[in-house]
């Protein structure tokens, strides 16, 4: 096959770069590189899964299932090769008051609805909305999701109480635990020192659970979270009634849960696109997310979106291609199978240790310096989208950060409008604009001009300004009538052509004139009694 009929194979797949599809790339040892990656991200997935579905108040199939299904699809037609999916923390706490008042069949039908709107999503190409978030907030949310990550680690460090409750641990217990997790990071460290063969995570926990296992060492395991065994995952349709009263009961979760799992999607499609030097594919992300929850609440699964960290892992351990991402499926799905009892031997310090690395690889320590030196609104709403995603959720996070970036940039865009007033050889007064002239300037600007004060021929140049929005257009309006009432004539000059189609759209009476420039900026249009009137 040559290369050409590869990039037509992978366009008709809608991958991004067609060596994905060139079978010549998978060299033996970039094939051994993906399937250890993969490897290593299903023994993350694992632990993450069972949390995550006791989180949601479901069994834990349920997350294993979510995270097979879709890890798979979004591995075969997403929109960045070595991205991971599965079962998150972000949508887990929205779905537990669903599933305890409704039950989970509830739950498979919200996913399906879920999906659904995440592929409209898709195909209206809302993802590129994503570009509109600002640096600042993108490194208030790693930050946050760094600490979310190593939070949720804090757990394995907890044991049955003798009330049935959950104690910390405490003396030789929390020593060996602790013990662990530092040998399963100096590891990880050290690893990629000696050798690349295999992925430095994957040799942490490989080499921690064996001596756990050959010294019979008295720690928490895999197994003590759950029974991961399982079957194949099963095709049904929700045991739901299908009519309006189901509809508004599922159809506020479905709409919360499709935007937290978009956004946190395509923040880490952008993150891993900067790792790995690789960009677009937001509408591609978003339908596969979207197909693969749509499949994932038919076979009993509770939907899932990108999850950063085992993401990282994935990167980081090597993997760069959806072979990758496929194998971190493939490998789950056989621990539930056939591997179950081999897999609940791993200790969870080796996991924890893995994910305590993911946390110092994932955390913009850059960010700590720079604060100093950056504008205090982008220091304010680093913290800020850090705080606000540790404590509520990633995309309450990411809202707030984009609200109080945009107002801060409107505010400072603000208190740029001024004039400069010049008096003409005629002897018209003449107010040169300087800064965008929009909402959030629309009374500076009134505050410039002198109606009263002003001779019969006032000009106003906008060489240097820019009309933006209807409020920019009100503003001068009423200008105009201040001017039109006193009985003198007001000019507007250089206002571009697409001053003059905004102009247009909001129907005030605008017409080239023949003269124009060839830059496209019109000149001397004279605002004369009745003109703003829509009367004409």
């Amino acid at each position: 096959m040559t290369k050409s009929a590869l990039a037509a194979f992978a366009e008709r797949l809608s991958i991004t770069d067609w060596k994905d599809a060139n079978l010549t790339v998978f060299t033996p040892s970039r094939v051994k590189t993906e399937l250890l990656s993969g490897l290593t991200v299903a023994l993350a997935l694992v632990p993450e899964a069972v949390a995550f579905s006791f989180v949601a108040g479901v069994h834990p199939l349920v997350g294993l299932y979510a995270a097979f299904i879709v890890g798979l699809v979004t591995a075969v037609i997403g929109g960045r090769p070595g991205m991971i999916s599965g079962a998150t923390g972000a949508l887990a706490v929205v779905m537990v008051s669903l599933v305890a008042s409704h039950g989970v069949q509830y739950l498979f039908a919200t996913v399906v609805l879920m999906g659904l709107m995440q592929v409209l999503a898709g195909i209206f190409r809302l993802g590129k909305f994503i570009r509109l978030v600002p640096h600042p907030v993108m490194m208030g949310f790693v930050n946050g999701l760094a600490i979310v990550i190593f939070l949720a680690q804090l757990s394995q460090f907890q044991v049955s109480g003798p009330d049935g409750g959950k104690a910390w641990m405490d003396g030789w217990p929390l020593a060996t635990m602790l013990g662990l997790v530092a040998l399963t990071m100096a590891i990880i460290w050290l690893m990629p020192k000696i050798t690349k063969v295999i992925p430095a995570p994957l040799a942490g926990i490989a080499i921690v659970a064996g001596i756990v296992i050959a010294f019979g060492i008295d720690v928490p395991r895999v197994g003590d979270l759950a029974s991961i065994k399982g079957g194949l995952p099963l095709f049904h349709i929700p045991l739901v009634p299908i009519n309006i009263e189901t509809l508004q009961v599922i159809f506020p979760y479905a709409l919360i849960l499709a935007a937290i799992g978009l956004i946190e999607s395509l923040l880490t499609l952008n993150l891993v696109g900067e790792i790995t030097g690789k960009r677009g594919g937001a509408s591609q992300e978003c339908i596969a997310q979207g197909l693969a929850n749509t499949v994932t609440g038919f076979f009993g699964g509770m939907g899932g979106c990108a999850m950063i960290g085992q993401s990282m892992i994935n990167v980081k351990s090597g993997g760069r291609t959806r072979l990758s991402g496929i194998a971190a499926a493939l490998f789950l799905l056989a621990f539930i199978l056939v591997a179950s009892q081999l897999i609940d031997q791993i200790p969870l310090a080796a996991l924890v240790g893995v994910m305590f690395m993911v946390v110092v690889g994932t955390f913009a320590w850059h960010s700590l310096k720079i604060m100093r030196r950056v504008p205090m609104t982008d220091a304010i709403v680093i913290v800020l989208v850090t705080a606000v995603t540790v404590y509520s959720d990633l995309a309450i996070a990411v809202i707030v950060g984009v609200i109080v970036s945009a107002l801060a940039y409107a505010w400072n865009n603000a208190s740029r409008i001024q004039g400069i007033a010049s008096i003409s050889p005629e002897g018209n007064k003449v107010y040169e604009i300087q800064g965008p002239l929009f909402f959030g300037s629309a009374d500076g600007f009134s505050e410039i001009f002198d109606p009263a004060g002003d001779p019969d021929l006032v000009i106003v140049d906008f060489k240097n300004s820019r009309v933006v929005d209807q409020s920019a257009l009100q503003a001068i309006e009423a200008m105009a009538l201040r001017y039109e009432a006193l009985g003198k004539t007001l000019q507007l000059r250089h206002l571009s052509h697409d001053c003059h189609r905004l102009l247009n759209r909001a129907g005030q009476l605008i017409v080239d004139a023949d003269d124009d420039p060839d830059y496209g900026l019109a000149v001397d249009y004279e605002v004369k009694p009745g003109f703003f009137g829509g009367g004409h």
